[in-house]
């Protein structure tokens, strides 16, 4: 016999995930609460160092033409899924409103992700499906382990690679494509990345 509806299990609420302990990150995607460590120290300084290199030129207009917000791992609902990703940004002129809440309920304009072993999968399937489905215009996965880089646009609704950069490239990618910096500049506790060369002794243990 199948079960009956009121058997079947609850989709997750923000309760829930407000529960989550304070070492995990907490995301409810499609009904499910999921969470996974904080990340590695190789993850937040890929990041970090890739907000540092956008925030100058495009929010504060430093060498660039500014009218963005780019924000380190907002709380994002959108409708139903709330979602938490490394960096976001939106247009300024697309934030009209400044709701005094923990939370950004106005979808972003770019996304980015840096992968790892624990998250890689979410991110290229579930995630990336719902940053399609909201509208979010474009796309960045981060890969530290790989040392690599690659942006997507979305055109009628799906995702299309615009590119692909390892540490040896100077990247000019939209939306950003405006400046140009040095993808190697992202992984300052790693040597250069050969081409025969096996990452995963730098990242055991990585989430």
């Amino acid at each position: 016999m199948s079960a009956s509806a009121t058997d079947r299990k609850k989709p997750a609420t923000y309760a829930d995930l407000e529960a989550v302990p304070e070492h995990l990150v907490a995301e409810i995607i499609d009904g499910v609460l999921r969470t996974h460590p904080r990340p590695s120290r190789r993850h937040v300084a890929a990041a970090s160092s890739l907000g540092d290199e956008l925030v100058g030129p495009f929010q504060k207009g430093r060498g660039g033409p500014g009218g963005w917000l780019i924000l380190d791992e907002p709380e994002i609902h959108l409708r139903d899924d709330v979602v938490v990703p490394d960096l976001a940004g939106w247009r300024r002129d697309r934030l009209v409103d400044h709701p005094e809440t923990n939370f950004f309920t106005v979808a972003p304009d770019w996304i980015c992700e840096v992968l790892s072993g624990s998250t890689e999968r979410r991110d290229r399937t579930v995630k990336r499906k719902i940053y399609a489905r909201h509208g979010v215009s474009f796309l960045w996965l981060v890969d530290p382990r790989q040392q690599m880089l690659e942006a997507f646009a979305l055109v009628d609704g799906a995702w299309v690679l615009r590119g692909t950069w390892n540490s040896d490239d100077e990247v000019r990618a939209p939306p950003f494509d405006a400046i140009a910096f040095s993808l190697a500049d992202l992984w300052p506790f790693d040597p250069p990345l050969g081409m025969n060369e096996d990452p995963t002794p730098y990242y055991a243990g990585d989430r």
